[in-house]
């Protein structure tokens, strides 16, 4: 998470890091999640970030959570969410407009695609009400309570 912090305040995209350290967008991906790093990939990230190896290897060690406010983590999580959210409906609109074209040429007296829209849109329409909390049924509030009865106490 370090890792990702120092990158987002330096304004660089996971690409532009990975071309300044010489690694792959995928090592980038996965050290970003907390998963352990190869002392030659610390190395490079040191040096792009103009940091000591044994400050990046002691911020990784350590439980990456505490060094982020909570406001930090709720934004990084809602961003990752927005970003899921926003894939998920661009996958909607090619593979759509390309059905569209397939049904109108091969099939145009029968809009089968009409069914596809209506299926995959209520998974999109789903995704925006969980990411935008339109209805908020699961909240921090219901977690709270559950967890409040499952332990049989207050939190």
């Amino acid at each position: 998470m370090i890792i990702r912090k120092i990158r987002l305040q330096r304004g660089w995209s996971q690409e532009q890091l990975a071309e300044l350290s010489g690694l792959s967008v995928r090592t980038i991906q996965r050290i970003e999640r907390g998963q352990s790093a190869g002392l030659e990939s610390l190395k490079s990230l040191a040096a792009v970030f103009e940091v000591q190896v044994t400050d990046l290897q002691q911020e990784l060690d350590m439980s990456t959570t505490s060094k982020l406010t909570l406001e930090e983590q709720q934004a990084i999580e809602y961003i990752r969410d927005l970003k899921g959210f926003y894939s998920h409906l661009t996958s909607f609109a090619i593979v759509i407009t390309c059905l569209l074209i397939f049904n109108l040429y091969f099939t145009p007296s029968y809009l089968w695609v009409l069914w596809v829209i209506l299926g995959w849109g209520v998974g999109i329409i789903s995704h925006a009400i969980s990411v935008f909390e339109l209805f908020n049924f699961f909240g921090d509030d219901w977690e709270k309570k559950q967890i409040e009865k499952r332990l049989g106490r207050k939190l």
